[in-house]
């Protein structure tokens, strides 16, 4: 099966790196960047504003923690925005390409 890793973070450069640590490791198959994201949240009693990257990460649920773990170790947040959200449905090839490379 094949899930989906969603986290934000401040900055392309960011954004990239972990992009780049996650493919390279084969962890995921795949990492979509959405640039100029503006997140506004509550923290710690305030309502803050930024500006944002989106990465979506395609791999396989037996990566998910991998996936995480190494998100967390390099996310500069003092709590990264990360969640999981399963696939239930799609492509039966590009299904099959997300766990074929992350194997």
């Amino acid at each position: 099966m094949v899930a989906v890793v969603y986290t934000t973070i401040d900055s392309e450069q960011d954004a990239r790196k972990i992009a780049h640590l996650l493919l390279e490791e084969q962890i995921v198959a795949c990492v979509n960047i959405i640039p100029n994201v503006e997140s506004i949240y509550r923290w710690k009693g305030n309502i803050e504003e930024k500006k944002e990257f989106i990465l979506i990460a395609k791999t396989a649920d037996d990566n998910v923690a991998k996936a995480i773990k190494r998100i967390k170790e390099f996310h500069t947040d003092e709590l990264p925005d990360v969640i999981t959200m399963p696939v239930t449905g799609g492509l039966e090839e590009y299904l099959e390409y997300v766990d074929r490379e992350t194997e």
